[in-house]
């Protein structure tokens, strides 16, 4: 069974992401969250069981002016910035596979993978997206060198954005 931490840490995910619909059923689980630009909502139905919270819906709703000042869209907007170079083709994209946060290292304690300059080779680990309490180690895809990084440490990051531009041996 889902626990209600893990319900809040997906919505939290669909909340900051570009993902409109999320559906999600196992073990008599049903999970449904919808969300668009105007009128955000999500909801969870839970079977009845031994939990403290069986049944748990969460709702939420938000008028045009609401969407246009909530510190969470505007938030989600800087982050996902769109540079002149990510259009260059002769450098290879290495994307996120996967709606999560980004790190540049291993550890708050530990240096980053790769700086701007570093030789990459197509196994070698270039930063962790970190999904669902998930640590996804990224590799580069591609030998070459780093010409640019295109996210900052901690920033939410979509599925297909790029996050690495190489220049390809």
């Amino acid at each position: 069974m889902i626990k209600i931490q893990e319900i809040r840490e997906i919505i939290k995910l669909i909340d900051h992401s570009s993902i409109d619909e999320f559906s999600y059923e196992a073990e008599g689980t049903k999970i449904k969250l919808k969300k668009n630009s105007l009128h955000e909502s999500s909801e969870v139905i839970v079977p009845q069981s031994n939990y403290a919270a069986p049944h748990v819906v969460e709702s939420s709703t938000m008028d045009a002016t609401q969407v246009t000042t909530s510190p969470t869209v505007k938030e989600t907007f800087a982050n996902i910035e769109v540079k002149e170079s990510v259009n260059d083709e002769s450098l290879h994209k290495i994307q996120s596979p996967m709606v999560g946060t980004f790190y540049e290292s291993s550890s708050p304690d530990s240096p980053a993978f790769v700086q701007i300059g570093d030789k990459v080779s197509e196994e070698g680990i270039v930063c962790i997206v970190e999904a669902m309490k998930l640590f996804n180690e990224i590799e580069a895809e591609v030998s070459g060198e780093i010409v640019e990084i295109l996210v900052k440490d901690g920033q939410l990051v979509e599925y297909g954005q790029p996050l690495f531009l190489v220049k390809a041996n």
